[in-house]
């Protein structure tokens, strides 16, 4: 097995801030390399409103035309209400995503509703939920370190509303959210430390971050050493929250793949075909590149993560 899981959020996160729609066939093909590359656990899109998230507007139809998955691959949906997971749930799908800020403005801002009218959703959901459907049910937690409308969040407060979360039903995943890229490694490791303790027996958790200040791939690195070993990311850097002012584009897959790889720890993704998807997807979509992996000349590239100099280094 993988010594860390790579959870690729480029179909959802990544695509929902372009504003160019891309077709179903390319999102289908987008997900299908990445399958390919080796992720077992990816975000597939979200269900949600076509009037807030556009880019989002057939999700039934890239979910048919998918097809079934491989039984070792967990396609992820997002779902911000009730609505959105009975749409979910009546496309089949078994990975839905509910997602909550921790700040009041940005939860406003991201699902028109309070922090305390989520949870409350959050509830009535799992209580709708068909006992015969093994359903995992995965919370994302954003804005646990930085809000674009409050600032730093407190530590304290962040625990006691994800203790209120994780009341509601032991074994549901979570991710601990970097929402607008502004958070520092310090930040990352003291509140993943504090999650693992204070809850770990009955959650489990990983993390989402985003690369506004630069600090993603110290982030994670962070993450790791507070003991997360799930990271969200995104082929390219695709993304941006567009209900986070001012951030930027998610930590770049190819870099967190190849990091670990140098570090020779295992993701059990093939960098190869990744960085293929990467390219394929921003050429069809327009979006910028955003991954130093992509940049790096690939025979070196290579040569570094087999550890064999390239052949210009051997000369000189």
């Amino acid at each position: 097995m993988p010594e860390v899981e790579i959870v690729e959020v480029g179909p959802r996160d990544g695509l929902q801030n372009i504003a160019t729609f891309v077709p179903t066939e390319t999102k289908v093909e987008f997900i299908r390399r990445l399958i390919d590359a080796g992720f077992k656990r990816m975000e597939l899109g979200s269900f949600v409103s076509p009037s807030a998230i556009p880019q989002m507007r057939d999700m039934e139809e890239v979910i048919a035309a998918l097809g079934p998955l491989p039984d070792d691959v967990r396609g992820m949906v997002l779902t911000p209400n009730l609505k959105g997971f009975q749409r979910a749930v009546a496309a089949g799908l078994e990975n839905p995503i509910f997602v909550l800020s921790m700040s009041e403005s940005h939860n406003q801002s991201n699902v028109r509703r309070s922090v305390d009218a989520s949870i409350k959703d959050l509830a009535a959901t799992l209580e709708t939920m068909d006992p015969d459907r093994k359903l995992n049910v995965r919370v994302g937690l954003a804005t646990c370190f930085h809000c674009p409308f409050e600032g730093v969040m407190e530590e304290s407060v962040i625990l006691k509303t994800i203790e209120r979360i994780v009341s509601l039903r032991s074994g549901m995943d979570y991710t601990i959210s970097d929402t607008t890229g502004m958070a520092t490694p310090a930040h990352v490791r003291s509140l993943a430390e504090k999650c693992i303790a204070a809850f770990g027996d009955d959650a489990s958790f990983g993390f989402h971050g985003h690369d506004t200040a630069g600090f993603g791939v110290a982030n994670i690195l962070a993450a790791r050493e507070a003991g997360v070993t799930s990271f969200d990311t995104a082929a390219a850097g695709l993304g941006g929250c567009p209900f986070a002012p001012g951030a930027t584009g998610n930590i770049p897959s190819e870099d967190i793949v190849y990091l670990f790889e140098r570090l020779g720890v295992s993701t059990g993704i093939d960098l190869e075909k990744l960085l293929a998807a990467g390219v394929m997807i921003t050429d069809a979509s327009g979006a910028k590149i955003a991954s130093h992996t992509q940049a790096i000349p690939r025979a070196r590239l290579f040569a570094d993560l087999n550890g064999t100099p390239p052949r210009d280094a051997q000369a000189n």
